[in-house]
């Protein structure tokens, strides 16, 4: 991977039940780096209106994404590369989390409503009901500045595509 920073930042994006952690774990297991699931930094009270099937306001949102880059800006002025999965759904959400971080490359995971919505069905999530799928679709700004990557295969080829592109 090509970059002229001493650290690489990874910010893997998209709506709940995407793949963000699974694929954030497997490229953190092929890199040997710390991997960041942005869910861990939610206050206590987003987790309850999550858990109660209450979509998340802007305003809840912003003293999670200060917690999310605050991590990021550790792992830069530590010289860590590192992985951090987060929804990153909008762009001024975006902007809080990349904004001046030298090394840091977006990558947008992408599939149809139907299909994510049979995976937030099927999995089981700590408080991200199935429900809220629709209300991140609805959310969703897609970057124009992003590798984006498909879901719709397997787990091995999406990551397999997200290596290739980094290159």
């Amino acid at each position: 991977m090509s970059t002229n920073s001493p650290t690489t930042i990874l910010l893997i994006m998209g709506v709940s039940s995407s793949g963000k952690t699974t694929i954030g774990e497997h490229l953190a297991k092929h890199f040997t780096w710390p991997f960041f699931d942005s869910d861990g930094f939610h206050p206590a009270a987003n987790v309850e209106k999550m858990r109660s099937g209450i979509p998340l306001t802007d305003e809840d949102r912003i003293p999670w994404l200060h917690a999310v880059r605050e991590r990021i800006d550790a792992q830069v002025q530590a010289k860590q590369s590192a992985i951090f999965a987060c929804s990153a759904l909008k762009k001024w959400y975006r902007d809080i989390l990349t904004d001046g971080v030298p090394g840091l490359k977006l990558i947008h995971l992408v599939g149809s409503r139907d299909e994510i919505r049979k995976r937030a069905e099927q999995r089981v999530h700590q408080y991200m009901p199935a429900s809220l799928v629709d209300s991140q679709f609805e959310t969703l700004e897609p970057p124009e500045d992003a590798i984006s990557v498909s879901v719709s295969g397997q787990v091995v080829d999406t990551v397999a595509e997200i290596l290739v592109r980094l290159e």
